[in-house]
């Protein structure tokens, strides 16, 4: 709970960016090689080129086993290759509809790699430390418990567990042959939660409890009749680096690609023509 927890709290000091379209899109493959894996119609396949098909067309060909997979997308390749060569021979690559799907897939793909060079690649891991470092010193305080349950249908049946406590019943064994709840086979146990998570009657009850003492009375909920033990009492800690560092990268990433659209809209002219459409972009800034 505190990895969502910190996590919503890093998303609200976010910039609202539309990042998904980066982060998750292909295009950014390492491979530089440039030899020569195949030759259609005269034209040359590159080790280079492959592995740009292999990040693209990676969730196509997920099922295909891995040692066949490369051989697969390359055999993709092809067909693409030779359908290409019978549309430029159609004459297809003349086409407005053509030149326009030319010229947005051009602009995007210099987008992503503006986006690449200037903004991922340029997130360095002191500089994630020091904005996890910054996030958790405004992390939310917050009290939490560490609590078993064990529910029942009845308010006799209840009574008859805490009398069975009183006389030295082992709560865990109880809990596993007598809950009807599902955490029932794990001696009850809820975990640690905080205030908010369970219904108010169990919330309530389980804060006011000592550490290590049980309810005498029990507690009645919309599930039935619980009767609890609380075993711990802490501030929430906030979650460790490693498990929200992905979110912070992520953060910082929008915050640079917002900068590198602020500057580019500075640096050159654009408008926009439709009056409903303008009209429309202006109310979201």
């Amino acid at each position: 709970m505190a990895q969502q927890r910190i996590a919503i709290q890093l998303k609200k000091s976010a910039i609202a960016a539309g990042l998904a379209l980066f982060l998750a899109a292909p295009g950014f493959a390492q491979e530089n090689d440039t030899t020569i894996v195949a030759k259609v119609n005269g034209v040359e396949i590159t080790e280079r080129e492959l592995a740009l098909a292999e990040v693209d067309m990676l969730q196509q060909f997920a099922q295909t086993p891995a040692e066949d997979r490369r051989a697969a997308i390359l055999n993709a390749l092809i067909d693409i290759k030779l359908l290409a060569a019978s549309a430029e021979e159609a004459g297809l690559d003349q086409t407005p509809n053509f030149k326009a799907r030319m010229a947005f897939t051009r602009a995007r793909t210099l987008h992503n790699e503006l986006f690449q060079k200037q903004a991922l690649d340029t997130i360095a891991d002191d500089e994630l430390q020091s904005r996890y470092d910054l996030e958790i010193k405004n992390f939310p305080q917050a009290e939490e418990v560490k609590a078993r349950h064990i529910l029942v249908e009845t308010e006799e049946a209840a009574r008859e567990i805490v009398a069975e406590l009183d006389g030295g019943a082992d709560f865990i064994e109880l809990a596993k042959s007598k809950s009807t709840g599902p955490s029932g086979p794990q001696g009850g146990d809820l975990g640690y939660f905080g205030k908010g998570q369970m219904v108010p009657e169990f919330e309530t009850a389980a804060f006011a409890l000592e550490n290590g003492k049980y309810t005498k009375d029990p507690v009645k909920s919309q599930f039935g009749w619980h009767v609890i033990l609380k075993e711990d009492q802490r501030v929430t800690p906030p979650p460790a680096f490693d498990e929200v560092k992905d979110q912070v990268r992520q953060m910082i990433a929008r915050e640079k690609y917002f900068a590198l659209t602020q500057e580019a809209r500075k640096k050159f002219k654009f408008e926009v023509l439709d009056e409903d459409l303008k009209a429309k972009i202006d109310a979201l800034k």
